[in-house]
């Protein structure tokens, strides 16, 4: 039953991995699992275009793995491990490019140690 689970990508659960549940699936089902509607489902976006421009600018991961395609369709086990990427701005990454500039300009040539801090 493994078999079809891995053709459907990890759609169903395996408990409903029987031929009937399979004929019955929905474009729906389909369209539940893009990376783009979990990660509105999940609240990282504010919205489902949101999501999708989040994706785009990579700042989304699945398990390890920056993921910039919004059609992505998220695994049943891999969907607990979306999260904001780990270089991203809006995770523990460096702060944006404004956000830098004010703090140099706050600065006032104090010094420049706030760069290259990666």
């Amino acid at each position: 039953s493994s078999g079809i689970n891995a053709e459907y990508g990890g759609v169903l659960d395996e408990n409903r991995m029987k031929l009937d549940y399979v004929l019955g699936l929905k474009t729906e089902d389909f369209l539940e699992r893009r990376l783009q509607t979990q990660v509105f489902k999940l609240g990282l976006a504010k919205s489902i275009h949101h999501a999708r421009v989040l994706i785009r600018q990579k700042h989304i991961r699945v398990r390890k793995q920056v993921v910039n395609i919004p059609s992505f369709i998220v695994r049943l086990d891999a969907q607990k491990h979306i999260d904001i990427a780990i270089n991203s701005a809006y995770g523990s990454g460096r702060e944006g490019r404004v956000k830098r500039k004010r703090m140099r300009a706050g600065a006032g040539g104090a010094g420049d140690n706030d760069e290259d801090e990666d």
